[in-house]
């Protein structure tokens, strides 16, 4: 019997034949993951970036949303079909996260103005 055969029949699986990446990739992903969640606390304790803290707090969270839809539930590795349905969601709550911030931030000095 083939070792590939017997590695399949008692569940061992080599990360190269699913895809899959190493776990020193999934250890850099979670440095990555812990420095941008660092500089989103920094971001909101430094007075400087009052002016456009939210910006960067929604692209920060964007881009961790990112890492860990495709590394963590492995959607790199899937049929593009399932990545983009996935995907579709984080653009949606992107669109209505920034909708809500003009709708409750922006538009209300604009409506009551004189």
């Amino acid at each position: 019997m083939s070792t590939e055969l017997q590695a399949t029949q008692s569940g061992e699986h080599s990360h190269d034949e699913e895809g899959h990446g190493s776990v020193a990739m999934y250890i850099w992903i979670g440095v990555i993951l812990a420095v941008l969640t660092f500089v989103e606390v920094a971001v909101f304790y430094i007075e400087a970036f009052e002016a456009v803290e939210v910006p960067i707090l929604v692209v920060l969270s964007t881009a961790k949303v990112i890492l860990v839809v495709m590394y963590f539930m492995h959607l790199k590795m899937e049929h593009r079909a399932l990545t983009g349905l996935f995907m579709s969601g984080v653009v949606l709550t992107l669109f209505m996260v920034c909708a809500l911030i003009i709708l409750y931030h922006f538009l209300p000095r604009f409506a009551f103005a004189p």
